[in-house]
């Protein structure tokens, strides 16, 4: 799948929103902190990726009834859905200078993760969701491993537009939700 830039300018998926905050104190020490390890850009994408997926769980596997959206807050409660988790990677990446979008699979309601570019490298899509059993996302730039495989017969899709924003209707519903059992009951359901 060939994926498509919404915005035609990289700096888009550079900058600082209001979800994708990586000009926070929170979000720069943990940049730092994972920078500290790294030898170059992809070392550093594949420590924030394994950081968002391995030690932020998701809060349906957790049951961990709290509703994140901002980056920051997502690395300051420790848990997030898949696109609050992809939020945190994205500022992560951005923080460093990795161009970062926002993507989207339609399953039974939208799935969120993220593509990156590494220097001298293509748009590569990459899942934080957080592995389980049946679940095996793994950083590659090769190849894709993502949490989810779609099944077109099922009428699931990929989306190959890359977001530098979230997209509102997803956005909307992290905002307004006063718990993870009203978050899934307004989950959108289509791109």
């Amino acid at each position: 799948m060939e994926l498509i830039q919404e915005t035609p300018e990289l700096s888009a998926y550079l900058a600082v929103s209001e979800a994708i905050d990586h000009d926070h104190p929170l979000v720069r020490a943990t940049a730092t902190l994972l920078r500290a390890e790294a030898t170059d850009a992809y070392t550093y994408a594949k420590a924030a990726f394994e950081f968002v997926r391995d030690t932020i769980p998701h809060s349906q596997d957790a049951d961990d009834p709290r509703v994140t959206w901002r980056a920051s807050d997502v690395l300051a409660r420790r848990t997030g859905i898949c696109f609050a988790k992809s939020h945190a990677l994205a500022a992560l990446l951005r923080a460093e200078g990795i161009p970062a979008a926002l993507c989207y699979q339609k399953l039974d309601t939208l799935h969120g993760l993220i593509a990156l570019r590494l220097p001298g490298g293509d748009w590569t899509r990459q899942d934080p969701r957080g592995n389980k059993p049946g679940v095996d996302a793994q950083f590659r730039t090769d190849r894709e491993q993502l949490a989810w495989p779609v099944r077109p017969e099922r009428g699931e899709a990929d989306s190959p537009v890359l977001y530098a924003e979230p997209l509102p209707a997803v956005l909307r519903c992290l905002r307004e939700a006063a718990d993870r059992p009203q978050l899934w009951r307004t989950l959108p359901t289509d791109f």
